[in-house]
């Protein structure tokens, strides 16, 4: 329950504790979601691969939070196969296209859309914990942000969640 609270308060402060976007290298914000997890991380034995990510107008706390969500998922819903992350970029003529791939569970196309509203969980909370806001956040920055998220999954086979961010302050 404590943390259903904690989670909804976060969700809640987007817009009420957002902070102006300013030009940020997304790795600052990425090394930090990294460094929050490094625990989770070192405890998954994953192994974590990064692309060269842009300088963008963000909220960097915001954006911290968003790769702190993606990336915790993925050390979530792992496989038995050794877990492998890697977060890249790509430019498109108005955004930059980012992305958080994993080996993992993957997901099933019927719940691509469903996962990003608030308390959608697909599993019990005795198979995976979790208050299903995690995701919802991650839309609502994104949407903050003038940009979109979505997924790609195949189960069995791992998750890419991509998110856009326009390459000009919205």
């Amino acid at each position: 329950m404590e943390q259903l609270i904690t989670d909804l308060l976060a969700f809640s402060r987007l817009s009420t504790k957002a902070r102006a976007f300013a030009p940020a290298n997304l790795e600052v914000p990425l090394r930090a979601a990294l460094r929050n997890l490094a625990f989770r991380i070192q405890a998954a034995k994953a192994t974590v691969t990064i692309d060269p990510l842009p300088q963008l107008p963000v909220d960097e706390s915001q954006i911290a939070q968003l790769f702190q969500n993606l990336i915790a998922n993925a050390l979530k819903f792992h496989s038995e196969r050794p877990l492998q992350i890697h977060i890249g970029a790509r430019p498109e003529p108005e955004a930059w296209v980012l992305w958080v791939r994993d080996n993992g569970i993957g997901i099933e196309s019927q719940y691509f859309e469903r996962i990003f509203q608030v308390f959608q969980r697909l599993h019990t909370r005795k198979t995976y914990a979790g208050t299903g806001i995690g995701l919802a956040i991650c839309k609502k920055i994104v949407e903050r942000h003038g940009g979109k998220i979505w997924v790609e999954s195949q189960p069995g086979q791992g998750s890419t969640f991509y998110f856009s961010i326009p390459k000009a302050a919205v």
